[in-house]
């Protein structure tokens, strides 16, 4: 029996002549395996860039902080499934700064990311999807989660990423009802980081390599997703 073959992910009608920048092959359990062609420095530099989120730094009880972390994880989500569908599409534009603030999602701004979610293949939302489910569903979600935040927020100081570990691990544990957020926020903006590590290996072995995700968990039910996960995710 012959293994599967690789084959080139159809592209991406978005306006103009979009080349795919993966390879997608029937995979085991996990679904399909995506690997990624070339990642431009650009792109590489974009998503390290949107991993510098102003994440707490200290624990505030209080609704407005949970609403406050709330609002930047769906700014995050929003923002890494962005360059998500740029990675897919091997392409970004030049013109950045409206995806790297850090204020409030609203708007055409909002309406910009959540465009480029909809653009997403099946193959490479599920990505997304799994680390997401696996998260909500590991009971050492925050203890994977929250480390991850904090090291790509403040790379260069590990007094404050320290302090903001410590932080969203206690939000992890103590606020249930933002944890999905959490994991959302952690699954979308984790997935490119992955896919440019997997480029990079392929880059430097000459192998697919494909992209690494954890073992999908379930799916939550329709009316314990919140609208703006089901929107960017397509699912609940």
């Amino acid at each position: 029996m012959t293994a599967p073959q690789p084959r080139e992910a159809p592209a991406v009608t978005s306006g103009k002549d979009v080349k795919s920048a993966y390879t997608v092959r029937a995979g085991d359990v996990r679904g399909d395996l995506i690997a990624p062609l070339a990642v431009s420095p650009h792109l590489v530099d974009v998503v390290e860039r949107i991993q510098r989120a102003p994440w707490p730094q200290w624990l505030e009880p209080g609704v407005r902080m949970r609403r406050e972390v709330a609002e930047l994880c769906r700014l995050q989500a929003a923002r890494g499934m962005t360059v998500l569908a740029w990675l897919a599409e091997g392409d970004a534009p030049a013109d950045i700064d409206w995806l790297l603030q850090t204020h409030r999602l609203t708007g055409r701004r909002q309406e910009r990311m959540y465009d480029a979610a909809e653009r997403l293949a099946d193959p490479v939302r599920e990505l997304v999807v799994a680390n997401w489910t696996w998260a909500m569903s590991n009971p050492h979600g925050g203890r994977v989660t929250a480390p991850f935040f904090a090291s790509r927020a403040y790379p260069d100081d590990g007094y404050a990423a320290a302090h903001a570990t410590v932080t969203l691990l206690q939000l992890w544990d103590r606020v249930p009802e933002v944890r999905q957020a959490l994991a959302v926020a952690w699954a979308a903006t984790r997935t490119p980081a992955d896919w440019c590590k997997a480029a990079e290996l392929r880059a430097g072995h000459g192998a697919e390599v494909p992209v690494f995700t954890y073992p999908r968990g379930p799916v939550p039910p329709k009316s314990a997703v919140r609208p703006w996960i089901s929107r960017l995710l397509r699912c609940g």
